[in-house]
């Protein structure tokens, strides 16, 4: 039996550390020590329990935080990996600076060739093309060899192009407003359409003999600078009946109407004049006193007012 009594003598404790029972539980904790060092099978077992509670246990602490951060950076990595790229991909697919624009998410910016900037740049009307860059500055760079790529960055609905050379550095800036844009994508030709349809015309419209007649009287500069190609107009199939200036202006320019009679339907070209010029064609077709003759004179005169 047991003795369950505390030992009083030194023989007493040296039965009871060597005794039976003590040897036996030894050897067992020794096992084990041994079996937990060469199988882990505590470790495993602890695993295997804490992996079957795992989708009831509160997410919570230092580590489940690090890995939501992780995983909410991959993902945010991904997705704006995958804009830009789409984007890319879509300014790419642009024919026009307007479309471009369209493709640029606001604040953001997008990589292209010189080639396909020239490419956008001579689909502009001539006019627009020459308010954004002179040609023979994109010459210049392009016979330099310096110019080896265009970066393209769009705020509150305007480009700012930036022309760079191999190293980024800036060669040419340029900014691209949004009246800009919205001129230099208008179609020229409206099929099946007259003056009438287009509210921008409305009370601004001339029988298109009176028009031209006030037209070739004005000093040529005014001409030039009011009907810029008279030629694409003399192309023109038809006759043309009515002309429209219109009540919008914008960066400079005025847009016009040319309503052209072909004897099977009727269709309405636009083209954009500088607003000083039109304004004193509008004047004199209006019968108004000529206050300006010359874009100097024009410019004077709004100083003075």
């Amino acid at each position: 039996m047991q003795d369950w009594a505390q030992p009083n003598t030194l023989g007493q404790w040296l039965r009871r550390l060597f005794g039976l029972q003590a040897i036996i539980c030894g050897l067992l904790v020794i096992l084990l020590v041994v079996s937990e060092l060469r199988f882990d099978w505590i470790e495993k077992a602890v695993g295997a329990y804490l992996a079957t509670i795992n989708d009831r246990r509160p997410q919570i602490g230092a580590i489940w935080e690090k890995g939501h951060q992780a995983t909410t950076a991959r993902k945010v990595l991904e997705q704006i990996v995958t804009d830009r790229q789409a984007s890319r991909r879509d300014a790419l697919e642009a024919e026009s600076f307007k479309q471009l624009a369209e493709r640029i998410p606001d604040g953001q910016g997008t990589m292209l060739s010189p080639d396909h900037f020239k490419r956008l740049y001579l689909k502009l009307p001539i006019e627009i093309a020459r308010e954004i860059a002179a040609p023979v500055e994109l010459l210049a760079l392009f016979s330099e060899a310096a110019w080896d790529r265009t970066y393209f960055e769009k705020n509150d609905d305007q480009l700012t192009v930036y022309l760079l050379d191999a190293e980024n550095r800036v060669l040419k800036q340029m900014t691209v407003s949004a009246d800009l844009l919205l001129y230099a994508d208008r179609k020229n030709v409206f099929t099946a359409a007259t003056l009438s349809d287009l509210p921008q015309f409305k009370d601004r419209l001339y029988p298109g003999d009176h028009f031209f007649k006030v037209l070739a009287e004005l000093p040529v500069d005014i001409r030039k600078a009011a009907v810029p190609h008279p030629e694409k107009l003399l192309a023109l199939p038809g006759l043309i009946r009515r002309v429209g200036i219109s009540d919008e202006a914008g960066s400079g320019y005025i847009e016009l109407g040319f309503e052209v009679d072909t004897g099977t339907r009727q269709e309405v070209v636009r083209f954009q004049g500088q607003e000083w010029a039109v304004w004193h064609l509008r004047s004199v077709l209006d019968g108004k006193p000529q206050a300006t003759e010359t874009l100097s004179d024009f410019l004077r005169d709004l100083r003075l007012r």
